[in-house]
C-alpha cells in the first residue's frame, strides 16, 4: 500500500507524530490541532484501538483510499466521496504576486474566523500549526489563505485554501495555492491535495495549476453515541 493511501496514518506516524495521540495501531490528531484519525489497517485489534479514541459524543474523520470499516462501538455519522490529487514532477508552479504574506501564531484568530466563514474543510484553533500558511490582505483585513495540513515523508498536503465571500473572483485561492505548492516543491516534497469529488470549480483549478488525479478516497465521520 503506498503511503497516501492511509495519509492520515502515514503522517502522524511519521513526519506529525508530535500532534499524535494513541498507540501502535491507531493515531488521531490532538483534539485542538485537527479531526483526523486513522489505523493502521483494518485488522480487529487495529479497529478497537481506534475505537478507543474517540470518546462519548465525539466524532473523528476518517480519509483513506480503502473502504472504511466502521469499528465496534462508533456508528458512521456521515460519509462522501473525495478525490486526492498529485502534483506532477517538475510542473512550473506560478510565481506569487508580492501582496502575499506568510501567516503565524499572531494571525490565528483570524484564519480561525474565516476558515469557519468560507468552510475549506476541517480548521480547529491550532491547525495553523501544522504546517506554513500564506495569506492575502485587503485593507488589513485577511481576504484569502492556503497553508499546508498532512506532512510524510517525500509529501505535503495543500489545505485550508479559502476566500472570504467579499473577495471572491479574483483569482486569491489560485495564487495562493501555487504559492504554497512552489514552497513544498523548493524543499525536496510531492505537493498533494484532497477535494471534495462533487467540488468540480475546485478540482478544475487545481488541474489547470498541474495537479493529476491520484486516487479516489473514501471520507467518514465516525462518532461515539453518548
Amino acid at each position: 500500500m503506498h503511503c497516501l493511501d492511509r495519509p492520515v496514518w502515514a503522517s502522524l506516524s511519521t513526519c506529525q507524530a508530535r500532534f499524535a495521540e494513541g498507540d501502535a495501531l491507531a493515531k488521531r490528531f490532538a483534539r485542538d490541532v485537527n479531526v483526523f484519525a486513522s489505523s493502521c489497517d483494518d485488522s480487529p485489534l487495529a479497529l478497537i484501538s481506534l475505537a478507543g479514541l474517540v470518546l462519548p459524543g465525539e466524532s473523528v474523520l476518517l480519509l483513506q483510499v480503502p473502504r472504511i470499516a466502521v469499528p465496534s462501538g462508533l456508528v458512521c455519522v456521515q460519509e462522501t466521496k473525495g478525490v486526492q490529487l498529485l502534483a506532477a514532477r517538475g510542473t512550473a508552479f506560478e510565481s506569487p504576486d508580492g501582496d502575499i504574506e506568510p501567516l503565524g501564531d499572531s494571525d490565528a484568530p483570524e484564519m480561525l474566523s474565516l476558515a469557519k466563514l468560507a468552510q475549506p474543510g476541517p480548521f480547529l484553533p491550532r491547525s495553523h500549526v501544522m504546517g506554513s500558511f500564506l495569506g492575502i490582505r485587503i485593507g488589513g483585513r485577511l481576504a484569502a489563505m492556503a497553508g499546508e495540513r498532512m506532512r510524510l515523508p517525500g509529501y505535503t498536503e495543500i489545505s485550508g485554501v479559502c476566500t472570504h465571500p467579499d473577495f471572491r473572483g479574483r483569482g486569491f485561492a489560485r495564487r495562493l495555492s501555487a504559492a504554497v505548492a512552489r514552497r513544498i516543491e523548493a524543499r525536496g516534497d510531492h505537493a498533494f491535495l484532497h477535494a471534495w469529488a462533487s467540488n468540480h470549480a475546485a478540482i478544475s483549478l487545481y488541474e489547470s495549476l498541474g495537479f493529476e488525479l491520484r486516487a479516489q478516497v473514501n471520507v467518514a465521520e465516525l462518532g461515539r453515541p453518548r
